[in-house]
């Protein structure tokens, strides 16, 4: 059965973030609660989810003894340019932009203070301090070169899967709010998806970032669920994978439809559903 290897330090799997760091990110993210000029801008809504994730990867790989590494981690922003936004020490360059997770915990641009809610004892909810790690900041400029992006991906894919031929297969999580300016990008994602462990072939999701406060569509199964002669929504459906078996009863665990085709791709995301599916998307198998 594909999709199935178990997770262990001996045979970890792999997750890449694709952001779009394009000017247009600069726009105010729809759904959001603040609303003005208090509203958060899709790139700072992006930056401080997927710190938030990394947080809780790190989390996930912590036992007594400290961070097991189950996962490898990248990211990749496009937007001025298209490079990996976090660095490895020498000890750790592997040449795939991937870094082994406890590598991440050990090495974040900065830690800072933020105010969580939290629910007391009684119910009540309180307001708390916390320290949180960044590993990015925030950026949004130029055009949207995800052609590239994709391309990049597919080196770093390639070269880990030399490594892990037996692992997990990686996940690449591709989130956008534009159209591709450097070409047709589902041939990029075909080819890396073409891309396969023993376990299976590469796995690509897509999230779209919206500024309407139109519904996301989330987790479609077949295209007449698509947005009527929306072709941007067509391609971000054609390059998307299947979801497989562990993340389909993730999606279900969170009251979500799905099937056998159902891929990993939301239209019109806000932040509440942005943060589902990263959730569900980073949940691959059971560690060992």
């Amino acid at each position: 059965m594909p999709y199935s290897a178990e997770i262990s330090r001996q045979q970890p799997t792999a997750f890449l973030f694709l952001l779009d760091q394009s000017a247009s990110m600069q726009d105010t993210f729809g759904g959001a609660k603040a609303k003005g000029d208090a509203a958060p801008s899709k790139a700072r809504v992006l930056a401080d989810t997927v710190n938030r994730l990394l947080q809780n990867l790190v989390l996930r790989c912590a036992k007594e003894e400290g961070v097991r590494d189950y996962f490898d981690v990248g990211i990749i922003g496009y937007g001025e340019r298209v490079q990996h936004l976090i660095t490895p020490a020498d000890e750790h360059n592997t040449g795939t932009g991937l870094i082994p997770i406890s590598h991440l915990a050990e090495r974040p641009r900065r830690m800072e203070e933020r105010v969580k809610t939290v629910t007391d004892s009684n119910g009540g909810e309180k307001e708390r301090r916390v320290k949180s790690p960044v590993w990015f900041d925030p950026h949004a400029k130029n055009g949207t070169p995800m052609c590239q992006a994709l391309d990049l991906a597919a080196q770093s894919v390639r070269s880990w899967i030399d490594d892990h031929s037996s692992s997990f297969p990686p996940v690449v999580i591709n989130v956008t709010d534009g159209e591709a300016t450097d070409g047709d990008p589902l041939r990029y994602a075909q080819q890396l998806r073409s891309f396969a462990t023993d376990d299976g072939e590469v796995l690509l999701f897509n999230v779209h970032l919206s500024e309407s406060e139109e519904p996301a569509l989330m987790l479609p199964s077949d295209r007449s669920e698509l947005p009527h002669d929306d072709e941007y929504a067509e391609t971000l459906f054609q390059m998307s994978s299947t979801l497989p078996f562990s993340m389909r009863a993730a999606a279900e665990q969170e009251g979500l439809h799905v099937d056998l085709d159902t891929r990993g791709f939301i239209f019109n995301a806000d932040p509440v559903s942005l943060v589902t599916f990263l959730e569900i998307g980073t949940r691959p198998s059971t560690l060992r």
